[in-house]
């Protein structure tokens, strides 16, 4: 079983990457664990109070919970991936049941940032897109997909996304093994990729086939 880990800022083209990167595995070979799933749920805290919470901080993911569903994972074990509901702030009461694969994609801004995690992972990837970008894709997709405004996102990127940013993920870029610019958009960066983890599992399979005598 191989994991893999893909970091980088809000916007940069991670999840894209890791959809990309899934799309070529193919479903029967792969699966897609986003960091964001984790959020915490706080339904003892009110709405307009949770809305202001910091959600780019390393405490506001139950990271714990996470690293225990991959070593679920590792050993052959189902999980039950919580659902988390980002206009309401607040885990939703299904799951979606996550059956082990050869190959278990990790994504989010901070997986690099936890060193529980970076523990579990094969493969470190960093996701590097300028900054500009970065804020401009998540203006876009906080407004179509969870239901901000302008106003709030903006807000939110000054106070926290930005500080946070700074803080925790760029810094965890040293610890990848690989960076790729632009993402999903990277083609060569992704037929590389890729590339390596069949070859990686080739040589899984035929080590797995091998005579232990010979």
């Amino acid at each position: 079983m191989l994991f893999i880990g893909i970091a980088g800022g809000t916007g940069s083209g991670k999840t894209t990457l890791a959809r990309a990167l899934c799309d070529r595995l193919g479903k029967d070979t792969s699966v897609l664990i986003p960091h964001d799933s984790y959020y915490r749920h706080l339904p003892d805290i009110p709405f307009k109070e949770r809305s202001r919470l910091n959600y780019d901080h390393p405490d506001a993911f139950e990271t714990g919970l996470l690293v225990t569903h991959l070593c679920n994972l590792r050993a052959a074990e189902p999980i039950e991936l919580p659902t988390y509901d980002f206009t309401t702030h607040l885990r939703m009461a299904h799951t979606t049941t996550i059956s082990p694969k050869q190959v278990v994609i990790v994504e989010g801004i901070l997986v690099l940032a936890e060193s529980e995690l970076r523990e579990l992972f094969d493969i470190k990837v960093y996701v590097d897109t300028d900054a500009d970008v970065r804020v401009l894709r998540r203006m876009l997709r906080d407004i179509a997909e969870r239901g901000r405004t302008l106003e709030s996102v903006y807000r939110q990127y000054i106070e926290t996304v930005k500080p946070m940013h700074d803080a925790f993920v760029e810094p965890s870029k040293r610890y990848a093994d690989i960076i790729i610019p632009r993402g999903g958009q990277n083609t060569v960066a992704l037929n590389i990729l890729s590339s390596r983890i069949n070859q990686f599992l080739a040589e899984a399979e035929a080590a797995a086939g091998r005579d232990p005598d010979s």
